[in-house]
């Protein structure tokens, strides 16, 4: 079983503001998922989905979080398996690109993992296609 998932995007804006909304609480609160979300290595996070998702609770730990990476732990509600999730930014060309990556997720038993891997991959799609409309709003609404 593939044990991570990566995604990678160009995005047509400045890295500051890529940045800005993969690590501050209320900019991911408006385009991924209700956040309570420092930046800071060792800050333990918690983000809450809505009821329209599920209403389940994501917990984990900032590991690193310089300048453009931003890498932390990832904990499900009700289950005690610790993935990664890290995010890397790059100046580009035309804009900023950013790389996901979430790993670990074999740590998952059996099916559960096939099933974590298939629901995680589709959901930082959907989630990259929100932070690229977020982006577009957010520079273009001034």
């Amino acid at each position: 079983m593939n044990d991570i998932i990566i995604k990678e995007v160009v995005f047509s804006h400045p890295i500051n503001k890529v940045w800005n909304a993969i690590s501050k609480a209320e900019e991911i609160s408006t385009w991924f998922i209700k956040a309570d979300f420092k930046a800071e290595k060792g800050y333990k996070y918690t983000f809450t989905a809505s009821e329209d998702r599920g209403c389940i609770t994501i917990n984990g730990e900032v590991k690193t979080a310089n300048p453009y990476t931003l890498a932390y732990t990832w904990v499900v509600q009700d289950t005690n398996v610790v993935t990664t999730v890290t995010w890397i930014l790059e100046t580009v060309e035309n804009g900023t690109k950013l790389y996901l990556e979430h790993s670990g997720i074999s740590n998952y038993e059996g099916d559960t993992a096939i099933k974590m891997f298939e629901s995680f991959s589709g959901g930082w799609t959907n989630c990259m296609n929100e932070l690229k409309n977020y982006l577009a709003k957010k520079v273009y609404a001034r």
